[in-house]
């Protein structure tokens, strides 16, 4: 009997992608092999934490389900995703038995230090195409220190409705295990609206709309493609850095490992304000440079993604808005699409960064007020 072919090299031979509007097209897209899972996360009445005010605490345990993954995989890339109240990713075959823990451990912590349930599973790309959907990814290169994955055919919403039937569930973890969060951060300011609103917009396909959503998804393009830069939420230097930083309380829960939280928060304190002082001054130390890694954090934010759908968060003027709701509206009356959206007076942001000497760190932005979350809500309400 032959041995079953080696695909863990899958997705780091996939081509990499320069034109995010080439995304648009499914043909862009390579299906995940049979042996490989994907990973989803999502935290439970993550509306109900937006409306206490704790969607930036939300945030960060998304980015927290990326960043173990991150630093599980030893260097190894994998495809993943950020949906603001929860996350996606795929994982090959022997990498399914650590992904489980770290997505286990990240649950446990969400808990312990947010009362936050974060629902988790690993699902095996196998039962999803058994069940008639498929899952695709493709590699996009943002910037050339940073890519993010794109995932098409449906098989992630599924599995992330699978998991909040409580189906292909994980094994709690021990009290007081804590997860791998090394370089999960937030530390830059909000970024207020430039051009009158940021906004939240997730589009997703209706039934299987195929070639139909593949025009519409370019169509929103190319209206967002007439906005300053695209509507790229970061300005172009980079967002400001202020000291005490606004995240200072939930990087310290991300990393203090079971230490007094207060002497954490202290400690970053201390760590953060020489990073202020050579943010503003623009002095270089050494080999860093402040104005360089700024800049590099906005060409490497992930403002727009395919997750399954069309994902954005966009620095819009109001005649945009108007435009996209009218031909959102009309592909809705036509059976090719379901939106929803928030508009909100600024974006935040949070990142991932493996060290600041280098150009591979990752920026998740989202709405600061609602966002994705808010926008998903209004989907569902139609």
């Amino acid at each position: 009997m032959d041995a079953a072919p080696d695909t863990s090299g899958f997705y780091e031979n996939l081509p990499l992608q320069d034109r995010f509007a080439v995304l648009a097209d499914p043909g862009a897209y390579a299906p995940l092999p049979d042996d490989w899972h994907l990973g989803v996360a999502d935290v439970e009445n993550s509306t109900g934490a937006v409306a206490d005010g704790r969607y930036k605490t939300v945030n960060m345990v998304g980015g927290a389900v990326i960043s173990a993954q991150i630093n599980g995989m030893r260097e190894r890339i994998f495809p993943f995703v950020f949906g603001g109240d929860g996350a996606g990713f795929a994982c090959a075959p022997g990498q399914i038995a650590r992904a489980g823990r770290a997505l286990a451990a990240v649950r446990c912590w969400a808990r312990e230090e947010f009362s936050l349930t974060l629902r988790v599973a690993l699902v095996p790309v196998r039962d999803i195409r058994a069940a008639g959907h498929d899952v695709a990814v493709a590699r996009y290169r943002v910037s050339p220190g940073a890519e993010y994955a794109m995932f098409s055919g449906g098989g992630l919403s599924w599995a992330e409705g699978q998991m909040k039937q409580g189906l292909y569930a994980l094994p709690e973890a021990a009290p007081g295990t804590v997860p791998d969060l090394t370089g999960l951060s937030c530390r830059w300011s909000d970024m207020a609206a430039r051009n009158g609103t940021i906004l939240s917009l997730v589009v997703l396909p209706e039934g299987r709309a195929g070639p139909a959503f593949a025009r519409l998804a370019a169509r929103i393009l190319g209206i967002a493609d007439r906005l300053d830069r695209g509507g790229h939420p970061v300005p172009a230097q980079g967002p400001r850095n202020r000291w005490p930083n606004p995240g200072n309380r939930l990087e310290a829960h991300a990393s203090r490992a079971g230490r007094s939280l207060m002497r954490r928060r202290l400690s970053l304190l201390g760590r953060t304000l020489p990073a202020w002082f050579l943010f503003r001054s623009g002095i270089r130390l050494g080999r860093f440079d402040p104005r360089h890694y700024a800049a590099m954090t906005g060409a490497n934010a992930d403002y727009r993604k395919f997750d399954d759908g069309l994902k954005m968060t966009l620095d819009s003027d109001r005649a945009t808005v108007s435009a996209l709701r009218d031909l959102l509206d009309r592909a809705r009356a036509d059976g090719v699409a379901r939106y929803g959206m928030c508009e909100q007076d600024a974006a935040m942001m949070t990142c991932i960064v493996p060290s600041p000497l280098r150009d591979d760190h990752v920026h998740f932005i989202d709405g600061a007020a609602g966002g994705y979350t808010a926008a998903a809500a209004a989907l569902k309400r139609g």
